[in-house]
């Protein structure tokens, strides 16, 4: 098919500056791929917040279309697992690292990370899953591949109120599990109550005893914040319990001691989404558009937006000033 213009939230770092907006450009130059999809949704994630302000280091060469997440429909196709119509996203997988993201009306993704959208999903479904989802169900894919059942107790989730946490919480109790939801913002109890946490905890309220152990008050855990938090929760923990970290927010590095996992048979599991395999990818989408699909999506879904208005998400979400997940709309 012959090359089409249209419109992108493009990133550059050159000899002008780091700098992001809005451009017209061609299909002919998007990264190389098997799968021409026209987008119809995207999704902001804080790395996409970073990447658009330029207040971190996500992207690995320029210029580039931000955003992680795409769904929309393919319009032409060199690999015949996909034809002209197919409904389509992709996640993670280098969007907006190495190859152009979904921040523009068309994206070409590569075909072993291109995922059919399950029935069960709409395309605006499954944007404002997006990587923050898809983290969720994949953390608990893992926790119940390592046997995680309801039965070992609550799952406590940290960063309660962040997009991560609303969806697990959701998607956890959804699954059978009681959820205890950790934030500090206690504004907010009523609403994590409202998607399924049958408790709520202050952050700022939360006291650990320090202890190498102490008594189990956990099954497991979901933890976005790391750091202290994480080195606090070890303790808590109930025999072969799971704690599945999958962000930093409270800090990279954190002090605990062998004994939650030599005496309680404790464990930590990473959580990384971007470069999930094409299998496991497939099984957690597959669990999202069926049992573990949260029931309230379209109430987590706070704001929607435009291409011209990601620049003031962007600025929003990094000073602390979002709640909920934003989906980007694509379709003109």
């Amino acid at each position: 098919m012959s090359d089409i213009e249209f419109r992108a939230f493009r990133i550059h770092n050159d000899g002008s500056g780091y700098r992001g907006g809005i451009e017209t450009m061609s299909t002919a130059v998007l990264s190389a791929g098997q799968v021409l999809v026209k987008t119809a949704w995207s999704s902001v994630n804080f790395k996409d917040a970073l990447a658009g302000a330029g207040k971190g280091k996500i992207l690995r060469q320029y210029p580039l279309n931000g955003g992680i997440d795409a769904a929309g429909i393919v319009v032409a196709s060199t690999d015949p697992k996909f034809k002209e119509g197919d409904a389509v996203l992709c996640t993670g997988s280098g969007l907006s690292e190495v190859r152009d993201g979904g921040y523009g009306e068309y994206a070409r993704f590569d075909a072993h990370w291109t995922i059919p959208l399950p029935a069960g999903l709409s395309l605006r479904e499954s944007m404002v899953l997006g990587t923050a989802g898809f983290t969720a169900a994949l953390a608990l894919l893992q926790m119940e591949d390592n046997r995680q059942t309801p039965a070992l107790g609550p799952i406590a989730v940290t960063g309660a109120s962040g997009g991560v946490g609303m969806l697990a919480i959701d998607m956890f109790s959804r699954a059978g599990y009681d959820v205890h939801a950790i934030s500090g913002k206690a504004d907010h109890f009523d609403f994590l109550r409202s998607l399924g946490a049958s408790a709520c905890i202050d952050r700022h309220e939360l006291v650990f005893s320090g202890k190498p152990m102490d008594s189990a008050r956990f099954g497991g855990a979901l933890d976005n914040v790391g750091g202290a938090m994480l080195a606090g929760l070890l303790p808590l923990v109930a025999p072969y319990g799971n704690v599945a970290i999958c962000g930093n927010a409270g800090g990279i590095a954190f002090d605990s001691t062998v004994m939650p996992f030599i005496i309680r048979g404790v464990n930590l599991l990473g959580v990384a989404s971007a470069g999930t395999a094409r299998e496991q990818r497939e099984r957690v989408w597959e669990k999202l558009a069926g049992e573990w699909k949260p029931r309230h999506l379209d109430r987590i879904a706070t704001r929607e937006v435009s291409l011209d208005e990601l620049p003031g998400v962007f600025e929003r979400m990094l000073a602390g000033d979002s709640f909920g997940r934003t989906v980007v709309r694509l379709e003109v």
